[in-house]
């Protein structure tokens, strides 16, 4: 028995559908659950993970896709926590085309979100030099939640935000009705706030941005 088959075989033994409802509901009804929650998820994970090590790290890609193709979420979840483990330092520079699949499937804030700060923002400080070219090019997609992930990329950068670009995506986006966006912009300047509260609040006083967005962006700041 393969890594996935091992995988599926252990978390269904666990499913539990008086679970799976409520985290149904929650996520909008966008996905089927299997009713497992975060840390029994992980364990199993884990403990597949062991057994097949050497199996996943050959493949992980590929494996990646595979659960990440699967109807229930916690395949989803699964995929991701498998990437954030194998890819740290370990990305060549193709993967840039995977990682976009991965945003634009299956998509909602949940994965996204750990695919922006996590994959893309690993990805993008291993090639620093594809920065601005990747940025624009999900910055002037179509797709909302490629827009979301050039907000949020730098959510694991802390004190070597690239404050300059930062400012220029909440500007570009700062016009969105869409509620993720809004919330994004606020969410980044918010954590970049840590390291340079006055610069926020300066930015924020000028740029003019949705009240959703100030409100996030200004939530720490006395």
């Amino acid at each position: 028995m393969n890594f996935v088959q091992d995988l599926k075989h252990n978390l269904t033994q666990k499913a539990c559908r008086e679970t799976a409802i409520p985290m149904e509901n929650y996520m909008k009804n966008n996905f089927n659950f299997l009713g497992i929650k975060t840390e029994a998820r992980r364990t199993i994970f884990k403990e597949t993970y062991e057994k097949h090590k050497q199996e996943v790290k050959a493949n992980f890609r590929d494996i990646a896709w595979q659960l990440f193709t699967k109807n229930e979420r916690e395949y989803h979840q699964c995929a991701i926590d498998l990437l954030v483990k194998e890819f740290k330092k370990n990305y060549v520079l193709d993967d840039i085309t995977f990682i976009e699949k991965l945003i634009t499937t299956n998509s909602w804030w949940d994965s996204v979100d750990v695919l922006a700060k996590y994959i893309l923002g690993g990805y993008l400080k291993q090639f620093p030099n594809e920065t601005y070219k990747v940025v624009e090019r999900f910055s002037n997609s179509e797709n909302m939640w490629l827009n979301r992930s050039a907000l949020l990329f730098q959510l694991s950068y802390k004190e070597k935000t690239d404050f300059e670009l930062l400012k220029s995506e909440c500007l570009k986006h700062s016009k969105s009705n869409e509620f993720f966006i809004q919330k994004a912009i606020g969410w980044v300047l918010r954590d970049y706030s840590r390291f340079d509260a006055e610069n926020v609040k300066k930015f924020v006083a000028e740029a003019n941005l949705k009240p959703l967005s100030i409100r996030e962006a200004l939530r720490n700041i006395k």
